[in-house]
């Protein structure tokens, strides 16, 4: 069994992954007519016999999913039809699980984007087989029951948490935040622009975080890592950390135009594997666009080639 006992009667489920960081964490909550699960970890062949080992004895009644990423969704229909338990999940998270896992035309789309903001092509294929590795083990529930923010699911409040995915939802209640991938410990979430993603991530998941100081969480329970007994200093922490990024990515700047592919070496630097990159990429342009928004950096688009420099004073912020 890979279950801990948490305090209030939670548990908590450790779930294999094949890559870094090897596991990811699902959360059953106890309630009065049976458990809530949060999350369901990744589609590996025999999920099923493995999640009947880890729930024997335990009636699962709800599954909610956080957001839609292959770590967290994979085996939703699988725990699904197992259990005879409901999924619930956010409307903008599913609608991006239908556009990405469920859209044959979503790899093309992705490799066009990659390559308008300056990957060359050969690199750009790689970037995506790296990336659509995880497609066979995402077993989505579909037509799931819709939830939003503020709606409560058996006594928990539903919180956004925008900036890792657009429509992660977290839960709280009585001081403990089930934060799946928006705090975690020891590694800072990825915050990435993607296609058809919200304009901004980082400022999204900047003021997020400042959304949960203002909850005031005493313990969160993360997708990945230990309990974080400081969720607010944690919080404040990752904030400084973005700042310093966002500094660090504007000193990269000049009046010579630069892509995404291109800066992401000077922030993340030239040794990363093909799914490394992919996030690197990512990442640096969610950081050139918030400092866009800023006024600290210029876009420019020209015949669909999206490029970066330092802003001139007195000149607008995009072009």
């Amino acid at each position: 069994m890979l279950r801990m006992e948490l305090p209030g009667g939670i548990r908590r489920v450790t779930c294999p992954l094949p890559t870094r960081p090897g596991h990811v964490h699902a959360y059953l909550l106890p309630g009065a007519d049976g458990w809530t699960l949060v999350d369901t970890g990744i589609g590996f062949p025999d999920v099923a016999e493995w999640w009947a080992r880890e729930l024997d004895g335990i009636e699962v009644v709800r599954i909610l999913v956080t957001h839609f990423h292959p770590d967290h969704i994979g085996a939703a229909a699988d725990v699904a039809e197992l259990t005879g338990a409901p999924v619930h999940q956010g409307e903008l998270d599913y609608a991006q699980t239908q556009m990405v896992w469920g859209n044959p035309h979503w790899p093309q789309r992705i490799a066009d984007w990659f390559l308008s903001h300056g990957v060359p092509r050969a690199i750009a294929e790689e970037l995506i087989e790296s990336g659509s590795i995880y497609a066979p083990f995402i077993r989505y529930q579909p037509d799931p029951v819709r939830v939003r923010a503020g709606e409560r699911l058996d006594g928990w409040e539903l919180v956004s948490a925008p900036g890792h995915a657009d429509g992660q939802l977290c839960v709280q209640k009585e001081g403990i935040l089930v934060s799946a991938d928006h705090l975690l410990g020891r590694i800072t979430p990825t915050v990435g622009l993607w296609p058809e993603s919200r304009p901004d991530p980082l400022g999204d998941y900047i003021e997020s975080l400042e959304q949960t100081i203002q909850l005031e969480p005493t313990v969160a329970l993360p997708g990945h890592g230990e309990p974080i007994t400081d969720p607010v200093g944690r919080a404040h922490a990752l904030i400084e950390h973005h700042r310093e990024r966002l500094a660090v990515s504007e000193a990269s700047l000049t009046q010579t135009p630069r892509t995404g592919f291109d800066l992401s070496f000077d922030l993340f630097g030239a040794d990363l594997k093909p799914a490394s990159r992919r996030f690197a990429v990512a990442e640096t342009l969610s950081h050139l666009e918030r400092l866009v928004r800023e006024e600290r950096a210029a876009r420019h688009e020209v015949d669909g080639a999206v490029t970066y420099t330092a802003r001139q004073l007195g000149r607008r912020a995009s072009a």
